[in-house]
């Protein structure tokens, strides 16, 4: 009964109906009379068919108009939907990271890795390779999950390319698949990488981690062994390099972002400064990776190294 009420407005005059007058001017006003119009009979029962077309259409207009408005209704609904699911689900994946439970995030994040969200898909290539260094993880299963992250972190660039995140796992995704792909892999790839942890730093100058990378993108190449660099130059004309100083300089710069975010970087400020032959500073920074409470394995690991690196100290005095 509504959808025939609200028809009925489409619907020609019925026989004998009459018009409400109507006013009609012409451009320049000078009609200026009233003129009463009537629909007659013998014009509706003479064109029938015309009359039918007329209903034909108008209700299938009106029942376009409506389907489109159910339509697109629902597709907004279901796109809220689809948001706050996605955020439900980063939200357990952020709690079980800070948990740390490593297996039940990467369970809970395989269970989307068709999703085309970004923010979904770095979280995923992370988990995958904070899997991969699991000390019970094999070295089969280590390659494999080293290659999927990379293939996760790659989908999230392509999904938005301005994640910082996506860039920062990106260029570690890449580093570690390096390990297996050769030397000359590995240095073609130290570009790429530098420029996607420069990326992650200009859209993000306050993520620590991504400014303690590109330290270690520096310390790795100031200490590359003589026959690295004699690889490197035969392989390159300009082969990526670095300096204890400018490493130095983005260790010093992630911890005033994020003062004491991370163990390693205590660490490396410790190690940079011995390469540096200040003991002094070194013995500073190392000691306070050896306190660093140890929240996760390789907490541990960066303990137990600060601690044999300032047993050291003492071995020489």
């Amino acid at each position: 009964m509504a959808l025939a009420a609200r028809l009925w407005r489409f619907l020609p005059l019925a026989h004998g109906t009459v018009r409400k007058p109507w006013l009609l001017t012409g451009v320049a006003g000078s009609w200026g009379r009233c003129c009463t119009w009537r629909l007659r009979g013998s014009e509706v029962m003479g064109n029938l068919g015309a009359f039918k077309r007329s209903l034909l259409f108008s209700a299938l207009s009106y029942l376009g108009f409506e389907a489109y408005q159910v339509f697109s209704q629902a597709a907004v609904v279901h796109a809220i939907a689809k948001v706050f699911r996605v955020e439900e689900i980063l939200e357990q994946a952020d709690y079980l990271y800070e948990s740390g439970e490593t297996e039940k995030l990467y369970q809970l994040l395989t269970q989307y890795k068709e999703s085309e969200d970004a923010e979904l898909l770095w979280r995923l290539a992370r988990a995958s390779r904070d899997i991969a260094q699991l000390s019970g993880t094999s070295e089969e299963e280590k390659k494999l999950l080293v290659y999927e992250a990379l293939e996760y972190a790659k989908r999230a660039l392509e999904k938005n390319e301005r994640s910082f995140a996506a860039h920062k796992w990106y260029a570690i995704c890449i580093s570690d698949v390096g390990d297996y792909e050769g030397i000359k892999a590995k240095i073609a790839n130290a570009y790429i990488i530098k420029e996607h942890f420069e990326k992650a730093i200009e859209l993000n100058p306050k993520d620590a981690t991504s400014i303690h990378l590109m330290g270690i993108w520096c310390y790795t190449f100031a200490e590359m062994p003589w026959y690295q660099r004699r690889i490197a130059k035969m392989l390159f004309a300009t082969p990526p390099s670095s300096t204890y100083e400018e490493a130095l300089g983005y260790f010093h710069r992630a911890e005033q972002v994020d003062p004491n975010f991370y163990s390693k970087n205590l660490l490396l400020l410790g190690k940079t400064y011995l390469k540096l032959h200040n003991k002094k500073l070194a013995a500073f920074w190392l000691m306070k990776a050896k306190d660093y409470p140890a929240h996760t394995e390789e907490d541990k690991q960066i303990q137990t190294e600060a601690a044999q690196l300032l047993t050291g100290f003492s071995d020489q005095k």
